[in-house]
């Protein structure tokens, strides 16, 4: 820390100088949380503070030190083997650390504090809850808190992550022909894009509206899982749209053109004359959007009964049973015995 002359620890720290080590340390860590540069960016006052508070805990905190003070004043380190900075001599090398805990465990570490509680004695955090994740402000790091953060000293912590996801339904309709939708991110309204062709599992990035970090301003992106809803009539299969046609058994037997729903409107397909039931009819490029065109529509024929019979349809069915020349079940009474 720059400056010269006698410093009084005692006042530094605002404590007796008949306080004890867990006062100092109590009111060491009030003042740091007060005075860090994280909590004050650019205020080199501040920062000058803090560097003070930090060298008077450096001093009272170590009993061999305190002691030498006590009795010598400002020419304590004078007095005997100094292993360490004296008054005037104390500097932080911020750039050494990481984040605000692995500063604080090497210091707390190196001059007798032993770890693993918060600030204001709470394991992992602040008293009273404290900010968010139980971190210190600007840290970048959660549940570790003051002193207590269990990694090796000059080990790095794991890069902080503010980035947040959230899942987000939208319809069968808005998957395939995308959509606009309004969402509500930390009380702010954003608009958001879906674009055309969406399926489950797609992600969706909003850069800058994720987490953000108090007392730095960062702020992390949102992901937004889509879950692309059920429709009653098509399903996606791939990069192919498949769906059920109902048809009647003469336009099976007897073929011809019939009116079907695609998509992208009314449209008309030719069934062939003979066709069964369960086969599929392509309607190229009319099916689901792809980054390279569109897939294919699948029309799987599926034969629809009346729901009542009338007299002369009845009649009919009589005649074509009287008319039959094949057994529809062939040799298949054969193929099927064991």
């Amino acid at each position: 820390m720059a400056g010269s002359g006698y410093r009084d620890y005692f006042k530094v720290l605002g404590v007796d100088r008949g306080a004890d080590a867990d006062a100092i340390k109590r009111a060491f860590r009030k003042l740091a949380r007060q005075y860090h540069p994280d909590v004050n960016p650019g205020d080199k006052t501040a920062e000058a503070k803090f560097k003070e508070v930090s060298e008077a805990y450096e001093v009272l905190s170590d009993p061999d030190k305190r002691r030498r003070y006590e009795q010598f004043g400002q020419y304590w380190n004078q007095a005997g083997a100094g292993a360490g900075a004296g008054p005037g001599g104390f500097d932080v090398d911020f750039g050494r650390y990481g984040n605000f805990d692995d500063f604080i465990n090497d210091l707390l570490g190196r001059f007798g504090g032993p770890g693993g509680a918060g600030f204001g004695g709470a394991p992992g955090g602040f008293a009273g809850g404290g900010f968010p994740g139980g971190g210190f402000p600007g840290s970048g790091f959660g549940s570790s808190g003051f002193g207590g953060g269990g990694f090796p000293r000059g080990a790095s912590r794991p890069p902080v992550n503010l980035d947040a996801e959230t899942s987000v339904k939208v319809s069968f309709g808005e998957a395939f022909r995308g959509a606009e939708r309004t969402l509500s991110v930390n009380g702010e309204r954003v608009q958001v894009r879906i674009p055309a062709g969406v399926k489950t599992g797609s992600r969706l990035r909003l850069k800058g509206k994720g987490n953000l970090q108090p007392g730095t301003g960062r702020r992390g992106d949102l992901y937004l899982n889509l879950e692309v809803q059920g429709h009653p009539v098509w399903r996606l299969d791939g990069d192919q749209l498949r769906g059920e046609l109902p048809v009647s058994l003469d336009e099976l037997a007897l073929g011809g053109t019939v009116t079907v729903m695609t998509p992208d409107g009314e449209a008309e397909v030719s069934i062939p004359a003979g066709t069964a039931p369960g086969r599929s009819l392509r309607l190229k490029g009319k099916g689901w959007p792809m980054k390279s065109g569109r897939g294919d529509l699948l029309l799987s024929l599926s034969l629809r009964w009346p729901s009542e019979w009338s007299e002369e349809q009845r009649s009919l069915l009589e005649q074509l049973r009287g008319a039959r020349r094949e057994d529809p079940r062939g040799d298949w009474l054969q193929k099927a015995r064991l």
